[in-house]
């Protein structure tokens, strides 16, 4: 792959940067025949970079194969050489005794290292001692990435070799130099051992930096055979789909980095599932997308297309349910339904799970004397009794009689307010209750009334972040990069990558059926959004509400606002503990209760550029 031979024996010196720079994501995937490695072996009094010193420095620069220069010189350590470390090295006290401090050799030799990849052979011994020494002459330490042959060694050659010592790689695989115990001998065998590795790795598609990097830590792994499967994989945001034999698909996932995250799969992925996953993969398909926002919207609707074996997220839409205030009856009750009708009920959801259904209809239960009978209430069918909770007095029971409708109806308006446009009406009596218990410390108590509001907050705060959406109308949003992306009523319809003109993507549009609301509907009805769509909606809305501050929203037909008060969040910031029930979660502590009402927002009917202020996503 790449020539070996080092011709030169002067000195080629890069500056080294005045601030150490961490590698961008376009550093880690560059070729490898355009990276600069800097071996470096060292010879020392010791083992351990504390109490020894460092008694001789080779490096060696290699770009594409070629030797750019050597770096070579004796160091005086400060202290004695021990006998046998004279007899390994041929090393002596007097050979030393004239040479440099370290202090003195370092600046030298960071000018010599300069950005390079640091490449040794057992790299974390060389570093430890060069690392000590640049903390002992108060100079920042090294940030280079580095590379160890042992490791790669070991991973790519170690049923060829009775071990992995340089010596013996050096001997077995016959390269052009052989370790001596000196630096550079060492460093020139371990640059030699380097190359050879790397065509070794070529076979397993390792092409990039990133690739190299990552490559130890698949150690063995009992399907690297088929990391030729990422070959052709790109390093930018996308999608893709692990299929099996008959080309069904098995998994679908994003990346913001394709090549990456797949090769991930490989490097010693622990997960139960994982192993059973790549015994069955026999080809990986990708999609590229201009942006990860892009990448995850399309991960959702591929999901819910192909239904994959070994997802777990994103796959039961189907099962999701609503919470539904029954008004078209007399005495309107809660209810969990998986289907939605026009009979004028109002919905809450899409909620996960039947059982997160319940949890939010115990929390407005606890809230208010709502009935809790199932029963059709009319004139000719009462009941002899009233049903427990009301005996109980904590719901009205109208199907035993007595219950005036006009009381009644008071009641449900305030549930109906509570649930669209004052959240406080229904939060606050939890949090009273909330109080009352801790302060009585019946934490378990306490916890269960915690949990309830929560379920509640959050359906209310994820109702109200699917509705913004659904608002928007026609929303065009840019990033810093250029990137960015359209939606017709919170649904992506185009997507553009940096520098890139805005084209309609309707095969995106294609995946799931358009549910948009009806012409001609009032802007304040909004029918309850379909199952299917829920993912998509959430994912969406969470995507922009952590890059808030980074948008630009260029364009905007419809309302993407909110004046309603804020919901409270009750999710506890630490392990729900007593200590926490007691004082987190109390109302009256200074600090813990969120500003019920939020900023006010302004319309923003077609607009034209202006920034995404973080109010304008709800928290």
């Amino acid at each position: 792959m790449f020539p070996n031979a080092c011709s030169t024996t002067t000195a080629h010196v890069t500056p080294r940067p005045s601030v150490p720079t961490q590698l961008s994501l376009d550093d880690l995937g560059t070729p490898l025949c355009d990276v600069t490695f800097c071996v470096i072996d060292l010879e020392t009094t010791g083992g351990s970079p504390t109490s020894c010193g460092i008694t001789e420095i080779g490096a060696v620069r290699f770009r594409g194969g070629e030797c750019l220069g050597t770096f070579q010189t004796l160091v005086n350590p400060g202290c004695a050489i021990p006998p046998e470390i004279t007899v390994l090295t041929g090393i002596t006290q007097s050979m030393v005794y004239p040479a440099p401090r370290i202090e003195h050799v370092l600046p030298t030799l960071l000018e010599f290292i300069g950005d390079a990849i640091i490449v040794g052979h057992n790299v974390r011994f060389d570093l430890g001692f060069l690392q000590a020494a640049l903390e002992r002459a108060d100079q920042p330490r090294l940030t280079n990435r580095s590379v160890d042959t042992v490791a790669l060694a070991r991973r790519l050659v170690r049923d060829e070799v009775p071990n992995c010592k340089l010596g013996t790689l050096a001997e077995r695989l016959r390269l052009p130099n052989r370790p001596s115990h000196r630096a550079l001998d060492d460093a020139l065998t371990t640059g030699d051992l380097l190359h050879l590795l790397l065509e070794r790795a070529g076979r397993l598609g390792v092409t990039g930096l990133d690739d190299l990097l990552t490559l130890p830590t698949m150690a063995g792994h009992a399907q690297a055979g088929k990391l030729r499967l990422t070959d052709n994989l790109p390093r930018t945001p996308g999608v893709y789909l692990f299929r099996s034999a008959s080309g069904d698909v098995l998994y679908v996932g994003k990346a913001t980095n394709l090549r990456a995250r797949v090769r991930s799969y490989f490097s010693g992925d622990e997960r139960r599932k994982i192993g059973a996953l790549l015994r069955e993969t026999v080809r990986i398909d990708h999609i590229e997308t201009p942006h990860a926002l892009a990448a995850a919207v399309h991960e959702v609707r591929l999901i819910h297309r192909f239904t994959p074996q070994y997802n777990r997220q994103a796959k039961d839409w189907s099962k999701y349910v609503y919470v539904k205030l029954t008004l078209n009856e007399n005495f309107p009750r809660l209810s969990v339904v998986k289907e939605v009708r026009s009979d004028g009920g109002l919905h809450i959801g899409p909620l996960s799970s039947r059982s997160a259904a319940l949890r939010v209809i115990d929390a407005i239960h606890s809230a208010s004397p709502l009935r809790r009978c199932s029963t059709r209430v009319s004139a000719h069918s009462q009941r002899e009794a009233p049903c427990t909770s009301a005996q109980l007095g904590v719901s009205m029971c109208p199907c035993a009689g007595g219950i005036d409708p006009a009381d009644y109806a008071r009641i449900v308006d305030r549930v109906v307010r509570g649930l669209t446009t004052e959240p406080d009406l229904l939060l606050a009596p939890l949090v009273e209750r909330l109080a009352m218990l801790a302060h009585e410390e019946r934490f378990e108590e306490a916890v269960d009334v915690r949990d309830r509001a929560e379920a509640l907050s959050s359906a209310l705060r994820r109702q109200r972040r699917f509705e913004r959406l659904r608002r928007a109308g026609r929303l065009r949003i840019e990033l810093p990069d250029g990137s960015g992306a359209q939606f017709n009523s919170g649904r992506m319809t185009a997507s553009w990558g940096a520098g890139e003109p805005l084209i309609e993507n309707r095969s995106l549009d294609d995946e799931i059926p358009d549910h948009d609301q009806p012409a001609g509907e009032p802007a304040s009805v909004l029918p309850p959004l379909p199952r299917e769509l829920a993912d998509e909606y959430a994912c969406v809305a969470a995507w922009l509400d952590r890059n808030a501050d980074a948008l630009t929203i260029t364009d905007c037909d419809g309302e993407f606002t909110s004046v309603l008060p804020a919901v409270e969040s009750f999710t506890p910031k630490k392990s729900p503990v007593a200590s926490d029930v007691r004082h987190a979660d109390r109302p009256d502590q200074p600090g813990q209760r969120r500003d019920q009402r939020s900023s006010a927002h302004t319309s923003t009917r077609r607009s034209s550029t202006r920034r995404a202020a973080p109010e304008s996503i709800e928290r």
